[in-house]
């Protein structure tokens, strides 16, 4: 049997597993748990790096709470992430020490990967961790994130985790064995073993959401998240849980994704696709050309009015005259400051409220286009 030379050469892997794989019933099943780290821990042994996104928390601290199913306020499910989140590291750390590997516990939000100075620590602290040979395991920070929860998935995590730690393979494991070309409940659906680009994915019927009723994401989530990765130049195998010691072992098992693009700077990736404008800058002809054909920076004189409620930092959408959303970037000023600044040059700005006026709205640096 031919095994994936993208598995078997990769040095440094991202695996991800969902709460659907990890949990029944309310609870952290340890049969499961244990079979991924087994998988993992077999890799890690081999010399390979590995990165766990874990899904779970939420799920994990059901049945402690006495819940029968994923609450849908947010406040009871940052409660219920809170219980479960300790007992998923409990849970993974007596396990890979059964290897004697240890783990470290790496909880995120947006913030700390698309602003410039956090992402930088989340890098470092990534690569000291793997240097020192501990296993790290990510989550989205449940009990704070308010967005995340409501909106995101680990599966998107995942594919922005391993551009941020450069990894060389991402792993999505699924309660279904690779990806179908419809239900693959039903007969007569054939799953398919590559996926080389977007035109493969064009006729394909693919699902919404799980049917374990405890995770976020279903098929669909997945695939984007393989789309955010190969865009980046990282090869995606999706497979089930069941299957992932085949799968890093190279095993011809799943779905293999093939890189579309290359890899980009971790910032934009992630301020691309994990997050949302906190406002709208309008801006006029003359600065869309010049954001989205020169790819300059965006100054006060080429905005005409500014919608929202937004602080330095945050992500804005930059509108076209026609109200189409032709990029995102970082704003350097409150939403209270850019009015009284709009159309006006940064050379008088400097000269009237001072030198600290002479920056940019949104740098070149903090913009991806749309």
């Amino acid at each position: 049997m031919k095994r994936r030379t993208e598995v078997v050469k990769a040095s440094r892997i991202v695996v991800k597993v969902g709460s659907s794989s990890l949990t029944q019933r309310g609870r952290i099943d340890l049969d499961r748990l244990r079979l991924l780290v087994d998988a993992l821990a077999a890799r890690r042994v081999e010399g390979t790096e590995v990165v766990l996104v874990s899904s779970g928390a939420i799920a994990a601290g059901l049945a402690p709470m006495g819940l029968r199913s994923r609450p849908r306020d947010l406040a009871t499910q940052q409660a219920a992430a809170s219980v479960g989140q300790g007992l998923l590291m409990a849970r993974y750390s007596d396990a890979f020490a059964a290897h004697g590997l240890r783990v470290g516990q790496v909880l995120l939000t947006v913030d700390d990967v698309t602003r410039r100075s956090h992402y930088r620590n989340a890098y470092r602290t990534f690569a000291r961790l793997l240097e020192l040979g501990v296993v790290p395991i990510v989550n989205e920070n449940d009990t704070v994130a308010t967005t995340e929860i409501r909106f995101g998935d680990n599966d998107r995590l995942a594919a922005l985790t391993s551009h941020l730690v450069h990894t060389d393979l991402l792993v999505l494991l699924s309660d279904v064995d690779g990806l179908y070309d419809g239900d693959p409940r039903k007969p007569g659906t054939t799953m398919l073993t590559d996926v080389r680009g977007p035109d493969d994915l064009v006729s394909l019927q693919i699902g919404r959401t799980g049917s374990s009723g405890v995770g976020t994401g279903g098929m669909q989530t997945k695939v984007e998240a393989a789309a955010i990765a190969t865009a980046a130049g990282i090869p995606v195998v999706l497979t089930s849980a069941g299957r992932v010691g085949e799968a890093l072992r190279g095993d011809p098992v799943g779905t293999l994704f093939h890189p579309t693009g290359r890899r980009r700077k971790t910032r934009l990736l992630w301020l691309q696709h994990a997050t949302s404008g906190q406002g709208r800058l309008q801006l006029d002809e003359g600065a869309v050309k010049a954001v989205t054909e020169r790819r300059t920076s965006l100054l006060p004189a080429g905005i005409n009015a500014v919608e929202g409620t937004f602080s330095a930092g945050d992500p804005v959408d930059l509108v076209s005259p026609s109200g189409v959303v032709v990029a995102r970037g970082l704003v350097n000023y409150d939403a209270t400051e850019l009015p009284s600044l709009l159309g006006r040059s940064t050379r008088d700005l400097a000269r009237e409220l001072g030198a600290a006026y002479e920056r940019e709205v949104v740098h070149r640096d903090d913009l991806v286009l749309l």
